[in-house]
C-alpha cells in the first residue's frame, strides 16, 4: 500500500499543502512546532477516521477557519483510490471514499492502512490497560471488519447494561427481568473479540521477539501475555462457544457486586496485555531505552501482521522515532524499513544518507522538497 499524495487545507497550522510522496522513505524535518507531526496526523486520520492527538476533532481546524479538509490518494494492490475528510466546528465530519459518501466510519476503516509510532506510544508500556486495549483495537479494526463491528456492538450493549445496573436500586424488578438478556449479548460479543485479541497477541509476540532481538543483539527476550476477566488455566480463546459460556457465567453470577459497584465488572473492557522483558514487567523494570525499543518493535510487528493478513505492507508513520535510539537501533531501523513506504519526521535528516529518501523541509506549515 502506497500513499501517493496528500492535500491539506486549514489543518492545524497548515493553510494549504499538496505533497507528493515517493514509494520508499520520505523524511520531513525541521524545528519543533512547524507542522511535521500535523502531516502524520492527517494521514492517520484518513486511515482510522479520527485524530491520535485531539480529544475534540474540531481542534485540528486552523485558527480562524470554519472547517478543515484532507484528501489522500493511495494505491493498494488493486488500484489507485482516494479518501477525503472534511472536519467542521459545528457538525459531524464528512468522509468520502472514491467520491462516495460514507455514513459509518466502519465502512472506511481498513481501506487505507497505516501503522503509527509517536513518542506518546510509550504509554502502551508505561500507562494503564486502556492504552494497551486501544493498541489492540486500532490494529485489529484496520484488519478485520467483523472485529470492529463486534467491538461497536459490545460498547453499545455495555452502555445499556451499565445504565440498567445504575437503575437497579430504584427499579429492581426491571433489572431482574432484563439483565440476563443484556448479559447474553455481551458475552457473545466478548467471546468473538477475545478470540481476535488472543490470536493477534500470539502473532504480535512472534514478530516483537524477532524485531526486538535483532535490534538489541538478542540479549533480551520480550513476551506478550493476553489477560482477561476469565481466570484459570486451560482457557481456549479460539473456542468462541466455550468462551462465551465462561463470560456468561461471570456476568450472571455477580449481580449484587455489580449493583454495588454501579458498573459491569467483567468483560473485554477489562482486558490487558502484559508486556514482559526477560520475564519481568516491562512497565516496572525496563529502562526508558528498552521501553522505547519495545514500542518501536511492536509497531514493526503490527506492520508484519498487516502484510501477513492482507498481502501488502501498510504505510509506516514514524514521528520523531530516531531521537532517543542509540546508533545500533537506528541502523537496525534504517535497514528494516527498506522496501516499505515510510514517512519519518525529525529535527534533522542526518540518517537520510544511507537511504534512498525523499527529503522535505518543514517550516511554519509549509513543505519544501530538498531532494
Amino acid at each position: 500500500m502506497i500513499c501517493n499524495r496528500i492535500s491539506l487545507t486549514d489543518f492545524r497550522n497548515i493553510e494549504s499543502a499538496n505533497i507528493e510522496l515517493c514509494d520508499s522513505v520520505n523524511i520531513f524535518y525541521g524545528n519543533n512546532a512547524q507542522g511535521k507531526t500535523n502531516l502524520l496526523e492527517a494521514i492517520y486520520f484518513s486511515a482510522v477516521g479520527r485524530s491520535f492527538r485531539a480529544s475534540h476533532e474540531a481542534d485540528v481546524i486552523r485558527f480562524g477557519s470554519d472547517f478543515s479538509s484532507v484528501s489522500l490518494d493511495y494505491t493498494d494492490s488493486q488500484r489507485r483510490q482516494n479518501i477525503s475528510v472534511r472536519i467542521f466546528k459545528d457538525k459531524r465530519k464528512q468522509i468520502e471514499h472514491n467520491k462516495v459518501k460514507i455514513t459509518k466510519i466502519s465502512d472506511v476503516i481498513g481501506s487505507f492502512r497505516a501503522v503509527l509510532f509517536c513518542p506518546e506510544h510509550l504509554s502502551i508500556i508505561k500507562d494503564g490497560p486502556a492504552e494497551r486495549r486501544n493498541f489492540l483495537d486500532m490494529s485489529l479494526s484496520q484488519l478485520y471488519p467483523m472485529y470492529l463491528r463486534s467491538l461497536q456492538k459490545y460498547n453499545h450493549i455495555l452502555k445499556q447494561r451499565n445504565q440498567l445496573i445504575k437503575s437497579a436500586a430504584d427499579d429492581r424488578k426491571t433489572f431482574d427481568l432484563t439483565v440476563d438478556s443484556w448479559s447474553c449479548q455481551l458475552a457473545h460479543e466478548a467471546a468473538i473479540i477475545s478470540r481476535y485479541r488472543y490470536l493477534y497477541t500470539k502473532q504480535a509476540e512472534k514478530y516483537l521477539s524477532l524485531c526486538f532481538c535483532e535490534m538489541t543483539g538478542g540479549k533480551e527476550i520480550p513476551r506478550l501475555v493476553y489477560l482477561t476477566s476469565l481466570k484459570g488455566d486451560g482457557i481456549d480463546y479460539t473456542d468462541v462457544e466455550s468462551t462465551e459460556k465462561k463470560y456468561l457465567e461471570l456476568l450472571t453470577s455477580s449481580h449484587e457486586r455489580e449493583i454495588y459497584a454501579q458498573t459491569t465488572l467483567f468483560g473485554i473492557h477489562k482486558d490487558d496485555l502484559d508486556i514482559l522483558l526477560n520475564g519481568r514487567s516491562a512497565r516496572n523494570f525496563a529502562s526508558q531505552g528498552q521501553q522505547r525499543a519495545i514500542s518501536v518493535s511492536l509497531k514493526l510487528a503490527e506492520g508484519e501482521i498487516v502484510k501477513d493478513e492482507s498481502g501488502e505492507y501498510p504505510v509506516f508513520l514514524f514521528d520523531d522515532v530516531m531521537s532517543e535510539l542509540d546508533d545500533r537501533k537506528k541502523n537496525y531501523l534504517v535497514e528494516r524499513i527498506k522496501g516499505k513506504q515510510v514517512i519519518i519526521t525529525g529535527c534533522d535528516s542526518n540518517f537520510s544518507d544511507s537511504l534512498s529518501a525523499k527529503v522535505i523541509y518543514v517550516e511554519n506549515g509549509s513543505y519544501r522538497e530538498l531532494k
